[in-house]
């Protein structure tokens, strides 16, 4: 005889609702001990890729940011800063502080400081990192553009490259506020509001109180609400962000960040920007692929999906057609399955170095410590 275990109860009440709770439906969530399998496999496959140094780049000129993303993920999923791994890659990210309190190699300062910052957060036992974090915290500061508040660029972040800077987009300002707010930065403070006001340039919603950049104007119903990547776009007429209309394309990576942006920086529910943002995902909801780029930047995805879910709290999710999805589970069996037999992961499509697997693994591990209940 078959034994029915805690979680057939839990597939069954999800479905059917449990007794003395007509209609009440429990969102369903991986058990510990399934979530724990997964990483384990891809735990000892990070340690295989760690060179002596405690990097996990798949090439040193990629710098620490592959590193930091590893060491955070596995810290996350409750491997302690005593963890080889773990310790191994700390140190190497603490041999990557700069004088003026970056840490980065050659390059993308931005982007792999604010990864530093959120890692030696999680590892802060004890205040260990205070200075390291207050320094880096100034050092991410000083890269974000300013000038006047009508200006495309102001509240944004770019890659920083030291010796001079970029052109901002989305996905460097969602690091950069992320990391902020980790540090302890208050959610009023001006380098959040400023990057609020970036972020909100970067949404599909017209109107002069939301995003009063033209290409919001030319947004399509498909498109409204969701987030791009660079407003500048719309002025590059090689773009393949550019849509028949002359309004910028929607990616499903970038809304998830937008939306995470707004509901860690204290944004309300209710606020129209937050609401037209929740509605564009509810028309492409899915965890198959990268809505408006596919399988490009796909594990990139899964981490803002996982961190905007998480932060929206809405168990199970619902969307546009009233289907309800337990979007914890949904990534997690997903993200099981695509897992190669050695407990790594890897995108078939070669965008933004997800071919190489420590990256892919890096980004997997942690959004699947979004996927605990």
């Amino acid at each position: 005889m078959s034994t029915f275990t805690r979680r057939d109860w839990l597939k069954t009440t999800a479905v059917l609702g449990v007794s003395g709770g007509v209609g009440l439906r429990l969102a369903a969530a991986p058990s510990a001990d399934d979530l724990k399998a997964v990483v384990d496999k891809a735990a000892a496959f990070l340690k295989s890729r760690q060179k002596e140094t405690g990097d996990l780049a798949p090439d040193p000129r990629v710098g620490p940011g592959v590193t930091a993303l590893a060491v955070s993920a596995l810290l996350r999923n409750g491997y302690g800063a005593d963890n080889p791994v773990v310790a191994s890659g700390l140190k190497f990210l603490e041999g990557n502080i700069k004088p003026d309190g970056g840490v980065y190699s050659q390059g993308l300062a931005t982007y792999t400081t604010s990864l530093a910052i959120v890692t030696f957060k999680e590892a802060n036992a004890g205040g260990k990192y205070d200075k390291v974090i207050d320094s880096a915290t100034k050092f991410v500061k000083s890269l974000q553009f300013g000038g006047e508040a009508s200006d495309l660029n102001y509240g944004g972040a770019g890659y920083g490259n030291p010796g001079g800077r970029d052109r901002p987009d989305l996905s460097n300002t969602q690091f950069m506020v992320e990391a902020l707010l980790t540090a302890g930065v208050p959610k009023d403070d001006p380098s959040i509001k400023k990057a609020l006001a970036f972020v909100t340039r970067s949404q599909n919603l017209p109107g002069k109180e939301y995003n009063d950049q033209p290409f919001a104007e030319k947004t399509t119903e498909e498109d409204k609400g969701g987030f791009v990547y660079n407003p500048s776009d719309q002025t590059n007429d090689k773009s393949d962000k550019r849509t028949p209309a002359g309004g910028l394309r929607s990616e499903g990576g970038m809304t998830y960040a937008g939306l995470k942006s707004f509901l860690y920086a204290g944004v309300g529910k209710d606020d129209p920007r937050v609401k037209a943002a929740i509605d564009w995902i509810r028309k492409h909801y899915t965890v198959k692929e990268n809505p408006g780029q596919g399988q490009v930047g796909l594990y990139y995805y899964y981490v803002t999906f996982a961190k905007a879910m998480a932060a929206l709290g809405e168990d199970p999710f619902v969307d546009a057609k009233g289907a309800k999805h337990d979007w914890r589970q949904e990534l997690f069996d997903e993200l099981k399955g695509k897992q190669k037999a050695d407990g790594s992961w890897a995108n078939a499509n070669r965008a933004f170095l997800e071919n190489a697997p420590e990256l892919a693994t890096a980004f997997a591990v942690l959004a699947l410590s979004y996927c605990k209940k």
